[in-house]
């Protein structure tokens, strides 16, 4: 399946840009390299998450599960092109689905385990998917979320849906269940069957290895595909501003099912050969076990943490920062005082990072903003002709700062406007979407990302951040869409009209506020919100409200636009501890 432009293909190609290694291919490089080497490592706490104990693969041992997740595929007719969903907590059996799948030219489309019925009908019905990966049950026992019971429910509204694999020490029926995939070797014939099959695959570099999915302004999820190229040229900004070394080991606490999982801990540790230590779900207790522990290189981490850790120093006792000398942080501003902090009394710079699912992305580190007072607020302006960058990837990509009232380009700083994007790292549309993707991009064919910069530095060489024109709430990194929302809560009893914003909070960046003008005669408390897009709903628990703020009716301007600021201003006053 190749989604991306002939042109697009053929300027990269020749730029040097793309290339025509695969993910499976520099997997093949690896395990021949390094078998014996440590690939990927289980969080200590996997039982408290997921089935089974935590487990340490070497590359040839994840060789063997791959091997096997491929003889599964081929059983259960699953062939070139066809997609599968993976719903799986961070463990290593991600990095087998992903490496099989790449393998054979199956697509993955990853999605968060906190997604349910609400979310998944859509993804279902786009993709037209025929399995899904999976555990009997996730989350800690009491509270688990019996996810394959769950698929199964979904397959009589999604008759492409014929297969549900899953992990697990529970007995599900309709389950194929899959125990133990490195239980011994393939046999001569299996084996075959394996290598005969990829080679019809035929997988090239051009070919979609993953569909994600992002949330913006629409009310459905919007499903990003991207090929082995897009994902491989990412790497590099990654390595360079970490000051990785081959073979380097990465702490990964971000869910493995979106652009900062994917990139940094599964495409960069490809082109490092190096090992994958899984964390799941965050734990700071944990997160500073694996620290001390795992020998960790590089990590990254929200900015709330790294403050919190900043001003508990004894936290931090025992961790080796000769060795982890850099983090990356991002989806929320940085503090001065926390990144000055980390450099001055630790050594580590902090690496500021501005993307997205599409490819957009932002890089401030200290090769090219080496003060922290500058580098927690600005990101490089990459891609603009006259500056010179050491990231890489800035010579690579081209971005413009827009008017979005006028459409003119920005040039002087200090006057806000959308920045856009172009280049190999940027995706080419959304999953037959084709009306959403033509609205993502600009005439001239950058990606219109929505978010709001401004031309900043004594030499006008930085951008910095200012805002959002896009209508979504971010908390803990999960963008949520607030017409979605509202959407789903105007059917809810009682609500004669709503409007969602969100809320500033110190360790989730945002939190969800549903202003509700309630109907004559009813009294609408914040549970009754969340029991019915829990219950009546389904929705994934990341997306429900917690704050509510009753309004007599929502504020709005002489056109009838409701104005979200002034609604912004009086949900503030909700949140406890703020400035």
């Amino acid at each position: 399946m190749v989604l991306v432009q002939p042109e697009k293909i053929t300027e990269f190609t020749q730029q040097g840009w793309w290339g025509s290694q695969t993910v499976w291919s520099l997997f093949g490089k690896n395990l021949h390299e390094r078998p014996d080497a440590e690939a990927v490592v289980d969080a200590p706490n996997r039982a408290e998450f997921g089935h089974g104990v935590p487990r340490r693969l070497r590359w040839r041992d994840l060789a063997a599960e791959v091997d096997c997740l491929c003889l599964v595929l081929l059983e259960q007719h699953i062939r070139r092109d066809d997609i599968v969903v993976m719903m799986l907590p961070n463990c290593v059996e991600q990095f087998a689905v992903y490496l099989a799948c790449a393998r054979l030219g199956v697509v993955v489309t990853p999605v968060p385990v906190q997604y349910r019925e609400h979310e998944l009908e859509h993804i279902l019905r786009l993709t037209e998917a025929v399995a899904v990966f999976t555990f009997t049950h996730i989350g800690r026992p009491g509270h688990e979320h019996m996810a394959a019971a769950m698929f199964c429910g979904l397959q009589g509204h999604h008759p492409s849906l014929r297969t549900v694999l899953a992990w697990g020490d529970d007995a599900v029926d309709g389950v194929v269940h899959l125990g133990n995939t490195a239980a011994g070797p393939l046999n001569p014939e299996q084996a075959h069957a394996v290598q005969q099959a990829e080679q019809d695959a035929a997988v090239t570099a051009n070919d979609v290895f993953t569909i994600c999915w992002t949330s913006g302004t629409e009310a459905a999820p919007k499903g990003v595909p991207r090929s082995h190229n897009e994902w491989l040229i990412i790497p590099p900004s990654i390595i360079e501003a970490g000051s990785l070394p081959a073979q380097a080991r990465l702490l990964n606490p971000f869910p493995l099912v979106n652009m900062s999982g994917i990139s940094s801990a599964f495409a960069t540790w490809l082109v490092l050969g190096g090992t994958v230590v899984q964390h799941h779900p965050f734990s700071l207790p944990v997160f500073l076990q694996q620290l001390r522990e795992e020998r960790i290189d590089y990590t990254v981490a929200p900015p709330a943490i790294l403050n919190m850790l900043l001003h508990n120093e004894s936290l931090l006792e025992g961790i080796d920062f000769k060795r982890l000398s850099r983090i990356g942080s991002g989806s929320a501003p940085l503090s001065e005082w926390m990144v000055r902090g980390f450099a001055e009394k630790y050594g580590v710079q902090i690496i500021n990072y501005f993307g997205s699912n599409e490819g957009a992305a932002l890089t401030g580190s200290d090769l090219d903003i080496p003060d922290p007072a500058l580098r927690a607020q600005y990101f490089p302006r990459a891609g603009v002709p006259g500056l010179t960058w050491r990231i890489s990837t800035t010579r690579k990509i081209r971005t413009r700062l827009v008017d979005l009232d006028t459409g003119d380009d920005i040039l002087e700083p200090g006057r806000p406007g959308e920045l856009r994007f172009a280049g190999p790292t940027v995706f080419s549309g959304y999953y037959r979407a084709p009306a959403m993707s033509q609205r993502a991009f600009d005439t001239q064919g950058y990606y219109c990302t929505g978010d709001l910069f401004e031309i900043a530095g004594d030499k006008s060489q930085y951008y910095r951040y200012v805002g959002r024109s896009k209508d979504l709430v971010i908390r803990g990194g999960m963008n949520i869409s607030s017409e979605e929302i509202e959407g789903l809560l105007s059917a809810c009893p009682g609500v004669r009209e709503v409007a969602v914003v969100g809320v500033p909070d110190q360790v989730m960046g945002e939190k969800l506020c549903a202003c509700v003008a309630m109907a004559e005669g009813h009294l609408l408390q914040l549970k009754d919100l969340v029991d019915y897009l829990r219950d009546e709903q389904h929705i994934a628990a990341f997306k429900l409200p917690e704050y509510l703020l009753p309004v007599s009716a929502l504020p709005r301007n002489p056109v009838g636009k409701v104005l979200k600021r002034e609604l912004r201003e009086q949900a503030r006053a909700l949140a406890p501890h703020l400035p």
